[in-house]
């Protein structure tokens, strides 16, 4: 378990020589508009960005996150838990300006770095706010789908447990 006060050193693909400090305990203290339904623990067992998203970086979190996640070296569909793509490419997501320089993979390792209790002033808010307008899908599958039916919209479903919402409604 890390603790504050911990600065966690990062050198994978996506970055080298990036630094920050753990200021809360992990998983604790949250903002009040944010509550997400998974830990990234959960979500990388339970299938999520085809095995892929996080191969990399695993010495930069806890081993235990990997106890029982689905990675693959290569994207693999399957292992995501709805079977289906439910993502665009990094190159769109930089070109909507969605990637911040400290977090070069985009929302899920900014979850996960909050989540480990770094906090990244003027970073923070905005992915929070960017999650809480995610919520909109659950909308549509609920105005959609016959309640029980989790097949319905699986796409959505998908995006949904990237997003750390629940997509079983």
């Amino acid at each position: 378990m890390s603790e504050i006060g911990n600065v966690i050193k990062v050198r994978n693909s996506m970055q080298q020589d990036y630094q920050y400090e753990l200021v809360e305990y992990e998983g604790k203290n949250f903002a009040d508009d944010f509550k997400p339904h998974f830990t990234p623990k959960e979500m990388l067992s339970m299938g999520v960005f085809e095995g892929k998203y996080l191969n990399s970086c695993t010495e930069e979190y806890p081993s235990d996150w990997f106890e029982d996640a689905l990675l693959s070296d290569k994207p693999n569909l399957s292992l995501n838990h709805f079977s289906i793509k439910s993502r665009q490419p990094i190159s769109i997501w930089r070109k909507k300006g969605w990637i911040m320089i400290d977090d070069p993979r985009g929302w899920f390792e900014w979850y996960c770095r909050y989540y480990r209790g770094r906090r990244h002033k003027g970073m923070d808010q905005m992915q929070i706010k960017r999650w809480r307008g995610f919520s909109r899908h659950a909308g549509q599958i609920r105005a959609n789908c016959e309640p029980g039916d989790i097949w319905c919209r699986p796409r959505q479903r998908q995006a949904l447990l990237q997003w750390a919402h629940d997509p079983f409604i």
